[in-house]
C-alpha cells in the first residue's frame, strides 16, 4: 500500500533527500545517536564529509574515524554544507544553537528509534497508513491532532520547524491533562532519580496518598532511594525493577541513565558489560488491587508491555496517564490503539515538550469529558 495519512504533507523521507544531496553532509554531535545515524547512512550510501561539535567539546579527538572539528572549521573547509543534528537535547541554549544552525545551513534532525524497532521512513508511514489514521482519529482535541501530525511530518522529514511550531511546556500538560491533587495514588514507571515525583509534589504542596515507583537501573535506583530518604517521604514503595506485562526477568542494557532498554532474555543476541539481568514487574501484580489515580510510563520502549501489565488497574481505577510516545516508531499508533481497546471511552491528548529530536512527545490520557479543543 502506497497511501499516506491525510495529515502528512512531507512526501519524502530525510534519507531519500540526503541520498540525492550534492552538497557535503556534516554531522553535528557524537555519541549513540550519531552512531545510529552513521549506520543508516552507510546502509543507504549517504556519504558523510565530516563531524563537528560545539566548540567546548572539540579537543583534537576523533569519532567513528572522523576528526571532530569546530563548526567554523568545517565552514571554511566545506563551504555550504548540509548539517545533520546527531544528538538530542532539551537545554534552551542548545535548542538556540540548533535554530541558528537551521538559519545558516540546510539542517535536519533525523529520527532514529531510541529503542529497537523500525526506522521511521516513507516505507514505514505507507505500511502503517491505516493505523496512523486510526490513532490520529482517537485523539481528543485539536491541539493533540496537530501535534500528532507535526510529529509524523517531523519524523519523516527531519525538518526542525515541525517541532518548533508545535511545542508546549510541561506546565501545560499538568494544567490541561494531569491536574494533580493532594490525594494521588501515584505509580511511577521509570522513576529515574525521582525527578517526576519531585515535580508532582511541587503541584500538590508535598501532599499525596501513596507512591509506587519502579526503576530498573541499580545505580539510578540508589539515587532514587537517596532522594526518598533525604526527603523523608512516607507511604512510598520503591522497587529496583523494570515495568513489563508480567513478573519475570529481563536483560537490561544501559549505562546508568536514561535511554536504557529492556530486552527479553530469549531475544538477546549477546551480553556485554552494560547488559545485566534485572527483575521486572507488572503494575497489576505490584498493586494487587490497590488504587492508582495517576500513572506515568517512561520505560524506554517497554511502554506497550507495561500498559498490558496495568490493564486491570486502568480498567478498575481509570487513572490519568502520562505515557511516552517516542521510544519506538510503532508507539505512535500502537499505544493509542491499545488504550482504546482497553477502555473505548478513553480521552487521549498529545503534547511535545521542548526537545530535539521528537523526544518528550507524550500521550496524556484521561477519562473525563470536556477536553475537546481545550488546549
Amino acid at each position: 500500500m502506497n497511501c499516506l495519512p491525510h495529515f502528512v504533507t512531507e512526501t519524502e523521507s530525510i534519507w531519500d533527500v540526503l541520498q540525492r544531496e550534492t552538497r557535503p553532509i556534516a554531522l553535528y554531535g557524537m555519541g549513540d545517536g550519531a552512531e545510529k545515524i552513521l549506520r543508516v547512512c552507510g546502509e543507504r550510501g549517504i556519504e558523510i564529509a565530516g563531524i563537528f561539535a560545539s566548540d567546548e567539546f572539540v579537543r583534537g579527538h576523533s569519532f567513528a574515524g572522523y576528526p571532530v572539528k569546530k563548526r567554523s572549521q568545517l565552514e571554511q573547509e566545506l563551504g555550504d554544507f548540509v548539517a545533520v543534528i546527531a544528538f538530542a537535547s532539551s537545554r534552551p541554549e542548545v535548542l538556540t544553537l540548533f535554530d541558528d544552525l537551521d538559519r545558516t545551513h540546510t539542517t535536519y534532525a533525523p529520527d532514529v528509534p531510541v529503542a529497537d524497532g523500525a526506522l521511521f521512513d516513507l516505507a514505514f508511514v505507507q505500511a502503517h497508513c491505516e493505523q496512523l489514521e486510526q490513532a490520529y482519529d482517537l485523539l481528543a482535541d485539536d491541539r493533540s491532532r496537530a501535534v500528532f501530525a507535526a510529529t509524523v511530518n517531523f519524523k519523516l522529514s527531519g525538518k526542525l520547524h515541525w517541532l518548533r511550531d508545535y511545542t508546549d511546556s510541561r506546565e501545560n500538560a499538568f494544567r490541561t491533562y494531569l491536574k494533580p491533587h493532594e490525594q494521588e495514588h501515584f505509580v511511577d514507571l521509570g522513576a529515574y532519580n525521582g525527578d517526576t515525583i519531585r515535580e508532582l509534589l511541587e503541584y500538590t504542596d508535598g501532599k499525596y496518598a501513596s507512591i509506587t515507583a519502579l526503576e530498573p537501573d541499580k545505580k539510578t535506583f540508589k539515587k532514587l532511594k537517596k532522594y526518598v530518604e533525604q526527603a523523608e517521604l512516607e507511604h512510598i514503595r520503591i522497587l529496583n525493577a523494570g515495568a513489563w506485562s508480567e513478573p519475570g526477568e529481563m536483560l537490561f542494557g544501559g549505562k546508568a541513565g536514561r535511554n536504557s532498554a529492556l530486552t527479553p532474555v530469549m531475544h538477546a543476541v549477546s551480553h556485554d558489560k552494560h547488559t545485566v539481568s534485572v527483575p521486572v514487574e507488572s503494575v497489576d501484580h505490584v498493586l494487587d488491587g490497590a488504587p492508582c489515580t495517576l500513572l506515568k510510563l517512561d520505560v524506554e520502549g517497554a511502554e506497550y508491555q507495561a500498559l498490558v501489565g496495568a490493564r486491570d488497574t486502568i480498567q478498575e481505577y481509570r487513572p490519568r496517564i502520562a505515557l511516552s510516545a517516542y521510544h519506538r516508531s510503532e508507539d505512535l499508533y500502537e499505544l493509542p490503539l491499545l488504550l482504546h481497546d482497553m477502555c473505548p471511552e478513553v480521552y487521549i491528548g498529545m503534547l511535545h515538550h521542548p526537545y530535539v529530536p521528537a523526544w518528550e512527545t507524550n500521550f496524556y490520557v484521561t477519562f473525563s469529558r470536556g477536553l475537546e479543543n481545550s488546549v
